[in-house]
């Protein structure tokens, strides 16, 4: 669904993305206590590149969902096609920054 409509077309996937979202708050953590207790750069790095990973998997979830959902609908109604598509350009663009 899009955001005029109640829910998100990632919504079925939310319980995932939380989980995804919580296991990547403990690898922050995680980094934290191994910058506190001076642990090694390349282990840290590691784990920084490991929630890099991470987050790159649920933001293209979402993107994902996105697409099938609000874009989808847009262009199978008619409604607002150009202007979805240059959003979901727009998004595609920030999320692709390195």
């Amino acid at each position: 669904m899009c955001a005029d409509h109640i829910g998100h077309s990632y919504g079925p996937k939310k319980d995932d993305l939380l989980k995804r979202l919580r296991r990547v708050e403990g690898q922050v953590r995680g980094i934290q206590k191994m910058i506190d207790e001076d642990r090694y750069c390349v282990d840290i790095l590691v784990q920084i590149a490991a929630i890099k990973s991470a987050m790159q998997q649920v933001g293209l979830t979402i993107l994902e969902s996105h697409t099938r959902g609000c874009v989808v609908d847009a262009i199978s109604n008619h409604t607002d096609t150009d202007i979805k598509i240059d959003e979901l350009m727009e998004v595609i663009r920030q999320f692709t920054k390195p």
